[in-house]
């Protein structure tokens, strides 16, 4: 079911963005007065699951989900339409327009993408505000990712500051490790401060490590109680006896203090049966509780229930949200319209500031490892349908596709502007042998990616890191 969801939220995001970027083309396109012969979601190579044709365009969906796009009239594009080209240009064709024109229709999609993430964050202020962590009130501490602790960091850590710069809120974690080149960090242990130096920087740290963290994890999680919120009908969790309000204390004999540490030891009792050390409130949660208080009275020590793991390492239960347990403090900030326009623009800022600094992994040993395809994209989405994280990940993956489609490839929006602004500056035009041979070369660059990032996907696959 989770995965269903979350092919869902992508599939969904992916066709919105795609559909909007086009028309980031189209629309200038008409307005300059130029023929769209077609304009497709997914493409309809051999075939598409629907089209028709209105006035000049024909539009429709095809069967194949590797994005879209708009056929321009007169263009060198990956239609590789070599007939249309041999034909003497037409009035209303792009390759009869002003440079000045085609330079405006092949900025169009990267356009809207950025306007898009501008708009979406905007949104999600207004409606939802903003809300995060405390970095220094942590009641639990941390847990780390494997790769982070093999670095010096310790379960239980709260991190102060990284490379120097105070970590406040749970946002600034992911921010410093890969749009810095952090090397050190002061952290609170066990209630003394202590500083950390790291020999290489934590960024190329998780990248190393890559392997050794499942699909989706991220660098750190926050530590807090297992204590269950609902039980879901029919599962090896109900046929136990769990009620709402247990805390699961040990998984056959394994002390389990955090909800992080249930999860990593119930995935290494996949498909089989457990004991659970269970502590039971004395007030079980009602279906009316809010929230928990903490400590909670007891009437009992822990007891001992048996139930099965099934194949995904779950026993089929919801945790408590830590923000409803004490001990935890948020920045908490509502917005009106502009103040919620302006933290969207500087928002996407540093989204797009961050990702391009994360980029210079790729580009060190073993930095190909860590292209993702559609099954990575698709794993950042939300188990649940949770409208505010669906958001927030579209303006992430629109802040993406906007720079992506910048750069100065052949078959891409950059490519074509690279061969334009040529253009504009020397006076005269590439030849359409050359625009060709460019987008021959390009389409294979791309196809090659595509095959690099999502072979790696199939090899996670098949190596249980999804």
């Amino acid at each position: 079911m989770e995965v269903l969801i979350k092919a869902s939220q992508f599939l969904l995001s992916l066709s919105f963005l795609i559909v909007l970027h086009e028309l980031g083309h189209f629309i200038p396109a008409r307005l300059f007065k130029t023929r769209v012969e077609k304009f497709f979601l997914f493409f309809d190579i051999k075939g598409a699951l629907y089209q028709k044709k209105i006035g000049e365009t024909t539009y429709g969906i095809g069967w194949l989900p590797l994005g879209g796009y708009v056929k321009i009239a007169g263009m060198v594009d990956e239609s590789m339409d070599k007939e249309q080209m041999a034909k003497p240009p037409q009035p209303w064709e792009f390759r009869s327009k002003p440079a000045w024109q085609r330079l405006i229709i092949m900025l169009g999609g990267v356009t809207v993408n950025l306007i898009l993430g501008v708009a979406i964050y905007a949104m999600v202020f207004f409606v939802w505000g903003e809300q995060d962590l405390k970095m220094n009130s942590l009641p639990y501490g941390l847990s780390f990712a494997q790769p982070l602790e093999e670095a010096g960091l310790q379960d239980g850590d709260v991190v102060l500051t990284l490379g120097g710069d105070p970590v406040a809120q749970s946002k600034d974690f992911q921010r410093l490790v890969f749009g810095g080149e952090v090397t050190s960090a002061e952290v609170m242990r066990d209630g003394v401060k202590e500083t950390l130096n790291f020999p290489i920087e934590l960024g190329q740290v998780l990248v190393d490590g890559k392997d050794k963290m499942p699909s989706g994890t991220a660098p750190f999680s926050i530590n807090y109680p297992s204590i269950i919120d609902r039980v879901i009908p029919g599962s090896g969790a109900e046929a136990a006896g769990l009620q709402s309000g247990d805390q699961i204390l040990a998984v056959d004999s394994e002390s389990t203090p955090y909800f992080a540490d249930l999860v990593a030891a119930l995935g290494r009792y996949s498909g089989q049966t457990v004991a659970l050390s269970v502590l039971r409130s004395s007030t079980p949660k009602t279906a009316q509780s809010t929230e928990f208080d903490r400590p909670r009275p007891r009437t009992e020590g822990p007891i001992l229930l048996t139930t099965k793991v099934d194949d995904t390492g779950k026993i089929g239960f919801y945790p408590q949200d830590f923000k409803t347990l004490d001990g935890f403090e948020f920045v908490e900030r509502d917005f009106g319209a502009l103040e919620a326009l302006s933290a969207g623009a500087d928002k996407t800022a540093t989204t797009l500031n961050n990702y391009v600094s994360s980029l210079r992994f790729l580009f060190r040993p073993g930095g190909s490892k860590q292209l993702g395809g559609f099954l990575t994209l698709g794993s950042i989405f939300s188990p649940q349908w949770n409208w505010q994280s669906f958001w927030n990940i579209t303006a992430l993956l629109s802040i993406i596709l906007a720079f992506m489609n910048l750069l100065p490839i052949p078959a891409l929006d950059g490519g074509h502007v690279v061969f334009l602004l040529y253009e504009m500056i020397s006076g005269r035009k590439p030849s359409e042998k050359v625009m060709e041979f460019g987008q021959l070369i390009g389409l294979i660059l791309i196809g090659g990616l595509m095959l690099l990032a999502n072979g790696n996907d199939l090899i996670k696959w098949f190596t249980g890191q999804f």
